[in-house]
């Protein structure tokens, strides 16, 4: 596996010493564009707190990105675990999220090879990575340093298929499911056998469908938090698919590092 970079270095202490990478600062979604939709997400912006702490916790999602911060570009490879990075405070970071199975496209490999890396694009990409991290820098905003992210990978999508439809599938299937896993009909929907659906969420997520419907499960619970308004937790843990509050404590702990409690806590319910 690629050596990890030292711009975003992981730190393994306690991660109740951190904040939840979507409480730590200012951190806003945006539609991706026109030439980049069918291969990103969405692009987004994260403003730290001049006054906050530096580590930042960032958990699991399912999704791979390619972040720009203090004037590096860097690729989030998809975590099983809390990433925890320091983060200079007052610093905005930006960065663009693939869509489901489109990063092992852009990058020439399968997800599996950087589980839990953060590893330079110039990796992949070379001296034009550099480049356009460097044009990055020079935008004198936070919205033009995005439009010239954009700009940049407008320029190589035409070059890059397009995210095969069946990962898409897969993956907004486990998302939205919060009575079970629904395995089985995304094998029918899909005409894969079991052995199949695992390499394929191997090569698009870096893991099987199993560690990726648990990852998902994850983060309906923390939408669920943002917006809990003071529900009990054992409410949150049953609207999120989880079996009881114990299953939704282990759950949490095992993927984030925090409590259930904490994470309302960060999210200000």
């Amino acid at each position: 596996m690629p050596a990890e970079s030292s711009q975003e270095r992981l730190v393994t202490s306690d991660a109740d010493t951190a904040v939840l990478s979507g409480a730590i600062g200012d951190y806003r979604e945006f539609d991706p564009a026109a030439a980049l939709e069918r291969h990103f997400q969405c692009v987004w912006s994260n403003a730290v707190r001049p006054d906050g702490g530096s580590l930042s916790a960032v958990v699991p999602d399912g999704c791979v990105d390619i972040t720009w911060v203090d004037g590096k570009l860097i690729v989030a490879g998809p975590d099983v675990a809390v990433a925890v990075s320091t983060l200079t405070p007052g610093c905005t970071v930006i960065g663009a999220r693939f869509r489901p199975g489109a990063a092992s496209r852009w990058l020439g490999l399968p997800m599996s090879e950087i589980v839990g890396g953060r590893v330079a694009l110039g990796h992949f990409w070379g001296t034009p990575a550099r480049e356009i991290a460097r044009r990055i820098g020079d935008a004198p905003s936070t919205i033009e340093r995005m439009r010239v992210m954009q700009r940049a990978l407008s320029r190589r999508a035409p070059d890059i298929e397009p995210p095969p439809p069946d990962m898409g599938f897969a993956f907004n299937a486990l998302k939205t499911e919060s009575a079970g896993p629904g395995m089985a009909v995304i094998l029918d929907r899909l005409d894969v056998s079991p052995r199949t659906l695992r390499r394929r969420c191997q090569e698009a997520f870096g893991y099987g469908p199993k560690t990726l419907d648990r990852i998902l499960r994850f983060q309906r619970f923390l939408s669920l938090a943002r917006q809990s308004g003071g529900e009990r937790l054992a409410g949150l843990a049953f609207e999120a698919g989880y079996s009881d509050q114990a299953h939704l404590t282990r759950e949490v702990r095992r993927l984030s590092g925090f409590s259930p409690a904490a994470v309302l806590r960060q999210y200000g319910a």
